[in-house]
């Protein structure tokens, strides 16, 4: 069914509060997975995707099928963008200027926090309430209590559409007015979490060395990780002062790094990770902070790194 008109506020069991009407553009595995979610909690939504035919299952649970982008963000105050990129978000939102005015745009698109303050600009500029998210889970945990997405813009366009964005994900949260916050974050954690990801690919390659099986290895690691939170905790209130007193000093810690290089070595596991991190604690020693917790690490990482040695000449 096509639409070009507003969708009439709905209710779902004994909640009498009407359920703001969404159109989704955009049905990827994500895009489908927030629009599912939408239609869970009760939301009348209606959908468009470049690509036809990814509506079906959607249509059977109550969607309305938009034949354009334009008629899908007429049929709501709230339009939510999910596609592959910005530049096909650009692509699909420069033609809708006219209808999106007066609405409230978010862009769950995955980019940098350039695009989106560039996106931001070009909706600011069309009278268009903008909103650029970072939606940190796999599509099957969208809608979920414990799923976080992360949102930045006008604090009054998420106010406005808090209870709708929070089906998206209970634990979500506005990070701010700037609108690359949500991508920042976004690329932060993302790092974190590739960094642990490496850090356990290694030491399993150690241990499998040994012949240990990663199944023996994990529960250890998972253990591991809960103390490492708790490093985080007791390193961040000395990032913001940029005081780092040490619980162990760089110089200890760095010490037991060169231990892991050698074990790595001694069994042919590459050791491209620790050598970097050793690189990094000890540029932190060399520019003073050998005494310090690993905190101070943090001091070189916003600082320029040293300029390469000149070639020898021939």
């Amino acid at each position: 069914m096509a639409t070009g008109e507003p969708t009439r506020p709905a209710t779902t069991g004994t909640d009498p509060r009407p359920r703001t009407p969404v159109a989704v553009l955009g049905l990827g595995l994500m895009g489908a997975a927030l629009a599912g979610a939408l239609l869970g909690s009760g939301h009348p939504v209606t959908v468009w995707n470049r690509t036809p035919g990814r509506d079906a299952d959607l249509l059977e649970r109550g969607a309305a099928r938009a034949d354009s982008a334009a008629h899908a963000a007429a049929s709501a105050p709230l339009v939510v963008l999910c596609v592959l990129d910005h530049a096909a978000a650009r692509g699909v939102l420069e033609p809708l200027a006219d209808v999106l005015a007066g609405r409230t745009l978010v862009n769950l698109t995955s980019g940098t926090p350039e695009e989106a303050a560039e996106t931001a600009a070009w909706a600011e500029a069309r009278g268009i309430a903008y909103l650029d998210g970072a939606i940190m889970a796999t599509p099957q945990h969208v809608g979920a209590a414990g799923t976080a997405v992360l949102y930045s813009g006008p604090g009054a366009a998420f106010d406005e559409h808090r209870d709708t964005l929070l089906r998206l994900g209970g634990a979500s949260a506005h990070l701010g007015e700037a609108p690359g916050l949500a991508s920042l974050y976004d690329t932060a954690l993302l790092g974190l979490m590739w960094a642990s990801l490496a850090g356990w690919a290694h030491g399993a390659a150690l241990l499998r060395a040994e012949g240990v099986a990663a199944t023996r290895f994990t529960p250890f690691a998972l253990h591991w990780l809960g103390a490492v939170g708790g490093f985080f905790e007791f390193l961040t209130p000395q990032v913001d002062s940029g005081s780092y007193p040490p619980d162990a000093t760089l110089d200890v810690q760095v010490a037991a790094l060169r231990h892991l290089v050698h074990a790595s070595r001694a069994r042919g596991v590459d050791t491209t990770l620790p050598d970097a991190v050793g690189l990094l604690m000890e540029r932190a020693i060399a520019a003073g902070h050998g005494g310090a917790s690993f905190g101070a690490v943090t001091e070189v990482l916003t600082a320029p790194a040293p300029a390469p040695a000149p070639a020898p000449a021939p």
